[in-house]
Formats: structure tokens, C-alpha cells, sequence
């Protein structure tokens, strides 16, 4: 086995900028300090040499370069090998292996929805007792994870299956902000405030927002987050869950009520680029273009986390665009939901190394890794946020951070001739002047044609 020696001048406690390299891993640290405290305390508890943990999940090229490096630490720790394979198929191959009794020791779930269903015919192992509770008083908004990893077994009792590690952040909005600056407008706090800007942007002559629905088959999806997001502002998250499980109706008028909130935004020729007209016909990934004209084409884009890899190439995150929380109503005094999503690990097959990487995967450190290579996220309150790669994802890290409800997009919560086809076109729909509430009719009749 090989430990890695903390104290004195070899000391793990990296600092900004430093280099860490050896026979597993090599690195640039980014800012800050790794939390190492509770590493060192973690490889002292577990001596695991000559096990084997196999590790299956959709993380393939660069993110299996990155998410290996910190599997590295981990048999650096414990002595246990680490075999993880990524494949582009993962859904269909991790049904395959369960039934079949190939299963590895761990699997990377990108939904929840995949990981309930192998729970509850049997395929998965509940996490240890107190995991629940750990996640509670260590994640931001905790209680939201717990309840996002808990399924019935296949005794219909309900146990927590899945514990959460990358996540992906929904609710925000980009924006220039020279442009900004230049006309003097200040982030809004609330949705009240956002609702007054935009109307402030129309009356100064400007186009508040750009929206674009198009994407291929999969065409009317970024309307989709637009109303989850709308439902966290407008309705409780208990209704919001309600809603994914089919007991509050699609055709309820809360709902609509929140399909509405998304057409207030996009279905005002003042308010879109190109006129609400253009909505359903723009490319998502063309559609924050106008953050980028002289004068600018629109003022504001809500889109999720990885809309800069559509960004005009050179564009510097920080510098010439920007984000800010998609705000709440002061109003409705709902807190501050977060959309999202997230991978989750479950327990395919159990072992006692594999029992130890879900402890591993609690560290602050085992997070912090990834953090300081980029492209991450998390909810564990425990981390450094210093160490985040740079200052966007250090920025989007405190929205996680200060969540006080983290919900996961519901369509892809729901069945997928819904989420993934009546609610999409549905969307389109009403972007193109359908009434809301006959749309929503329309994806209830679907959603009980299906029993």
C-alpha cells in the first residue's frame, strides 16, 4: 500500500499554485487549501489493501481523466484499487449487468428516476444507517438530497440509495456586463426586481431577453426549465414533487399558472429578440448570440450551467459575460430554490471497500479534487471553496451553497413520453400561441393515456 505522508515539508496541505505529482496522479492545484485534515483521519481508519472497487457511470474522456485522478486518492488512502469505466450507454449497459449478476461494486446514476427503478426491483443496496443524517447537516439544502436519493426497495419500504456528487446548476441568468454598466442596471434581487428591469430595458429602448426552444428532436426542453423553475417560485416544493409523481395535475392551475410565468418572459414581442415569433424557431445554442452584439441584441439569456461552451469562442467568463441567481419572489417567501441536476452513486454490489468509498465520497477533499480541475460543482457545505477552478464556478458554488430547496428538473423526473415528449412539444405549443391551459390538458390526457 501506498500512504501518502502528511506533516512537515512533504505535507499534503497544498497551497495555491503548488504542484502535486505522483506515481498515480499529477496536477496543478488550484487556489486555496485542500481540506486534508479528515483525508489523513480516513487513509489512518482504513487499510483496504488488495480489494478492488469496480465503478461504472457515464463520465467518459475528459471528465474520466479528471474524476480518475480523484479515485487515485482514494487507493492512495486505502491500498484498494479502483477500476471505473465510462460508457455513453451507460442507462442501457448498468440494466443489462444488474440482471444479468455482473453488476460492479458502485454505479454513477445521472437521474434518480434509473437508480429508483433497479431499488425497487432489488439491484441496489441501501447506504448505511446515519448516511441520511449526515447528508441532511452537511449538504446545502440537505434534506433535498436526502429526498432525492431515497426509494422504495423492492418491499416497498423506503431507504436512501444514492448519494449525490456533481451537480449541475439551472437557475440562472446571463448577461453583459459592460451593458449592464453602461445603462446602469443593477442585478435584480428578487423575481419583482427582475420584472422591473425588463420592463426598465423596454422603456429605454432596448430587448430584455434572448429565448431559443430549438434543439432538433429534442426541440421545446429549454422551455421546460423555464416552467420547473417557475413552479419552485410560485408553488411549494411539496407541490412541485406532487406535480412529478403525477398526483398534482399537469392541467392543475398551479401549473399553468406556472407555464404562464414563462410566458409573461417569452411570449411579449417587447421583451424577446426577434419577437416572441421567433421563440420556438431559434437554436438554443444560438440564442444568448445577443448578449454579444454592439448595442446588444438582448440583455439577459436564463440558461444553465454549460451554455458558455455555446458562447462565441474567446469569450471570458467574468469579463465579457456574467450570471446571477434566477431570483425568487420576494413576495411568495418560497426561500431560494435551486433547479438542477446531479449524479448520484449507488451500490450495485456491496463490499467493505466499497462501504469505505462512500465514506471517501463525504470528504470534503474527495470534491475538492475535482473542484480544483474545473468543470464541478457541489452541494456539500464542507468543501473550500477556494479551490474551485476559477471564479464562475466558485460564484455558481455559493448558489448551491445557498439554496434553501435544490429540486431536480422534472422532466427528466418524469416518464419520458412525457418529460421527453408531451411536455416539450407541448411547450412549443403554447410559445407559439396555444393557450396554457388547453396545453397542459393536453399533457394530462397523455400522462393518463399511458396507465
Amino acid at each position: 500500500m501506498k500512504r501518502l505522508a502528511l506533516g512537515g515539508a512533504s505535507a499534503l496541505a497544498l497551497t495555491a499554485g503548488m504542484a502535486f505529482a505522483d506515481a498515480h496522479t499529477a496536477f496543478v492545484v488550484g487556489e486555496g487549501d485542500f481540506s486534508w485534515e479528515s483525508y489523513q483521519a480516513f487513509a489512518d481508519a482504513n487499510d483496504l489493501t488488495g480489494q478492488t472497487v469496480e465503478i461504472t457511470g457515464p463520465w467518459t474522456g475528459n471528465e474520466k481523466e479528471k474524476v480518475d485522478k480523484v479515485f487515485d486518492f482514494f487507493t492512495q488512502a486505502t491500498g484498494a484499487t479502483v477500476n471505473y469505466s465510462g460508457s455513453d450507454s451507460f442507462e442501457q449497459d448498468i440494466v443489462i449487468s444488474t440482471r444479468s449478476g455482473s453488476a460492479p461494486n458502485l454505479a454513477v446514476f445521472p437521474q434518480p428516476g434509473l437508480a429508483a427503478d433497479l431499488a425497487s426491483q432489488g439491484f441496489l443496496t441501501p447506504l448505511a444507517d446515519g448516511t441520511a443524517e449526515w447528508v441532511a447537516e452537511n449538504f446545502a439544502a440537505g434534506q433535498s438530497w436526502v429526498d432525492l436519493g431515497t426509494y422504495a426497495d423492492a418491499d416497498g419500504n423506503d431507504a436512501l440509495f444514492g448519494l449525490f456528487y456533481r451537480v449541475d446548476l439551472k437557475s440562472l441568468v446571463w448577461y453583459s456586463p459592460e451593458a449592464f454598466d453602461e445603462a446602469g442596471y443593477d442585478i435584480p434581487q428578487s423575481m419583482e426586481e427582475l420584472k422591473s428591469l425588463t420592463d426598465q430595458i423596454v422603456e429605454d429602448g432596448g430587448t430584455p431577453w434572448c429565448i431559443g426552444l430549438g434543439s432538433g428532436a429534442a426541440t421545446g426542453w429549454p422551455a421546460t426549465d423555464w416552467v420547473e423553475d417557475m413552479m419552485l417560485r410560485t408553488q411549494s416544493p411539496e407541490d412541485y414533487d406532487a406535480w412529478v409523481a403525477n398526483q398534482l395535475k399537469f392541467d392543475d392551475p398551479k401549473v399553468v399558472a406556472a407555464i404562464e410565468e414563462f410566458g409573461y418572459f417569452a411570449r411579449n414581442d417587447a421583451y424577446v429578440s426577434g419577437g416572441s415569433s421567433a421563440v420556438a424557431n431559434t437554436d438554443f445554442r444560438e440564442s444568448p448570440a445577443g448578449l454579444f452584439e454592439i448595442p446588444p441584441a438582448c440583455y439577459m439569456h436564463r440558461q444553465a450551467s454549460f451554455i458558455p461552451a455555446f458562447f462565441p469562442e474567446g469569450t471570458k467568463v467574468g469579463t465579457d459575460v456574467d450570471f446571477f441567481y434566477f431570483p425568487a419572489y420576494a413576495e411568495k417567501d418560497l426561500g431560494k430554490p435551486v433547479l438542477g441536476a446531479g449524479t448520484l452513486f449507488g451500490i450495485t454490489k456491496p463490499s467493505d471497500a466499497t462501504t469505505a468509498f462512500i465514506e471517501f465520497l463525504k470528504l470534503p477533499v474527495a470534491h475538492e479534487l475535482w473542484m480544483a480541475q474545473g468543470g464541478f460543482l457541489t452541494a456539500h457545505a464542507g468543501v473550500n471553496s477556494a479551490t474551485y477552478a476559477d471564479d464562475s464556478l466558485r460564484g455558481q458554488g455559493e448558489i448551491l451553497r445557498n439554496a434553501t430547496t435544490f429540486r431536480f428538473d422534472a422532466s427528466d423526473l418524469m416518464p419520458g413520453e412525457i418529460g421527453a415528449g408531451a411536455f416539450w412539444t407541448g411547450m412549443v405549443d403554447y410559445s407559439t400561441g396555444a393557450d396554457a391551459a388547453e396545453v397542459a390538458k393536453g399533457i394530462q390526457t397523455r400522462w393518463d393515456a399511458m396507465r
